[in-house]
């Protein structure tokens, strides 16, 4: 059995007695946040919350730390995200376990998201080599021209419960190679894994004598965030949540001229057609729409079957559902783990019960879990509902573990369904015809800033971008040219000749 307590131990989490910490400062002078696991109801600890006069300190600190950062040469810089990188393969197994316990997913989703971030040190610790700009023929002779990329500076990270770790260090893994520092406000439902990573990257900071304040922690809700999209000296908000709250950012951020990178909702689909593997097919459906308990924003959310196999689906997939083991997810023979709190079991029940009233059908039945082990009142059972594309609670982004099955006819129609939603994250077909894998995938097909064949629309590699189109926002984290956000662009043109043509020919003679 897990020790959990060995667990913070080892991370350096203060336990419920001794207080909270705001991971760079300990000032204790906000109101506490409590950390509440949805596994048993229990409280692990406290944070503080960052009040205006901390958050001040913490700004000015990652503002005279960037001076320093920024010089730094960019290999030099990756070499230090290496050394996270290997203080993370040292501590995943302890920052796995709290990411299941603060938040409820699977123990090996927690370990896997730890090795997300493992794997995004690696990236850019390559990418310090590489970050390039291009070099353009001038028009006039004796002239040399081209652009290269410098630090932003202060970058503000906001990140989601779902992903308590992974995203932070999509951002700031990137952030810091290309020289900027980072400022986080973590969710406040899953605010000790923050702390947690912050203690890994104090060992790192201090074995290198960095600056503090290339890494730095906020706590709180909104109001704290409202002061980092509003603070002009954040040139750039990363925000992972709802579509609501990117409204807001986006905004306000546009409206002093910062740049925002914005990753919000999903309402994910796959297709199936008469030609998919129906083996895969029920496998990536299956972890897609329960994994982390539906909490993902690239958990599937809608599926597409074509009329000649949906029966043979339908029945397949509701099979499966019945051998889902629900409940502790510190214990690896549990698929489901709780949903985050008792706010999102009641958008689970509301979200049932309006499907019901549009009309659909539900296949597999639904309902809150009670009894031993399940004394958090956060355990849910996974539920399938036939239903229309059009009805107003399937347009919606609900996280919990609902999926929605319905029919169609023609694979036109299906794409047309699946991209008639307001959001476009991620998107799937499954398919063993390459003619309908290549109109899935042409300019026609899915409108989603990520469309897969034959697997899932959920889980994502590091390499390449991650991002959506609509009211996903269509930022873009990770992998391929994502660092690019993190840099401000700038052209240069060099004359190295005794004379000074202008461009387009114009004269100008004295």
């Amino acid at each position: 059995m897990i020790d959990i307590k060995k667990s913070l131990s080892v991370l350096g989490v203060k336990e419920i007695n001794d207080g909270g910490s705001t991971g760079l400062f300990s000032f204790g002078e906000g109101k506490k946040i409590k950390s509440v696991s949805p596994v048993d109801g229990k409280v692990i600890g406290f944070v503080t919350e960052t009040t205006t006069e901390e958050y001040e300190k913490i700004i000015s600190c990652a503002a005279a730390a960037f001076k320093k950062w920024r010089v730094l040469p960019a290999p030099k810089r990756g070499e230090i995200v290496r050394q996270f990188g290997e203080k993370l393969r040292k501590n995943k197994q302890p920052l796995g376990e709290l990411v299941s316990y603060e938040m409820g997913k699977s123990l090996q989703e927690g370990l896997g998201e730890v090795q997300e971030m493992i794997d995004i040190c690696d990236f850019a610790v390559g990418l310090s080599r590489q970050l390039h700009g291009l070099t353009m023929h001038s028009e006039r002779p004796g002239h040399r021209m081209y652009e290269q990329y410098h630090p932003l500076g202060v970058v503000g990270v906001i990140s989601a419960f779902n992903f308590p770790v992974a995203v932070w260090n999509w951002n700031t893994a990137l952030a810091w190679v290309c020289g900027d520092v980072c400022v986080w406000k973590p969710s406040e439902k899953a605010p000790l894994c923050a702390v947690a990573c912050q203690n890994i990257w104090r060992e790192v900071a201090k074995e290198n004598n960095l600056p503090e304040g290339v890494s730095c922690i906020v706590n709180g809700d909104y109001k704290v965030g409202e002061m980092m999209t509003s603070d002009e000296r954040l040139p750039l908000i990363s925000a992972t949540g709802s579509t609501r709250m990117g409204r807001i950012v986006g905004a306000e951020v546009a409206k002093r001229f910062g740049k925002s990178l914005l990753e919000l909702g999903g309402n994910n689909a796959i297709i199936v057609t008469p030609e998919a593997d129906l083996d895969i097919t029920i496998i990536g459906s299956l972890f897609g729409a329960v994994g982390t308990c539906g909490q993902r924003c690239t958990s599937t959310r809608r599926l597409f079957v074509h009329e000649s196999v949906y029966k043979e689906v339908k029945n397949k997939l509701s099979k499966a559902y019945t051998q889902l083991k629900i409940g502790n997810p510190l214990n690896e023979k549990n698929h489901v783990g709780p949903l985050i709190d008792q706010e999102a079991v009641k958008t689970y029940l509301n979200a049932i019960e309006k499907a019901k009233e549009e009309g659909g059908n539900v296949l597999v039945e639904g309902g809150v879990l009670s009894g031993k082990g399940y004394e958090s009142g956060c355990y849910v059972k996974p539920v399938i509902i036939e239903a229309e594309n059009d009805y107003k609670i399937v347009q919606e982004e609900t996280f919990a573990p609902i999926l929605y099955i319905m029919k169609y006819s023609d694979l036109d129609s299906a794409i047309e369904k699946q991209n008639n939603v307001k959001q476009g994250l991620s998107s799937a077909i499954m398919t063993k015809n390459l003619k309908e894998a290549e109109r899935f995938l042409s300019s026609s097909g899915s409108d989603c800033g990520i469309a897969n064949v034959n697997i899932g629309t959920s889980g994502a590699e590091i390499g390449g971008a991650f991002g959506g189109e609509k009211e996903t926002g269509g930022g873009r984290e990770s992998g391929s040219d994502a660092w690019k956000i993190y840099m401000r662009r700038q052209t240069n043109t060099i004359n190295y000749t005794d004379e000074l043509p202008l461009a387009q020919g114009i004269k100008f003679d004295l």
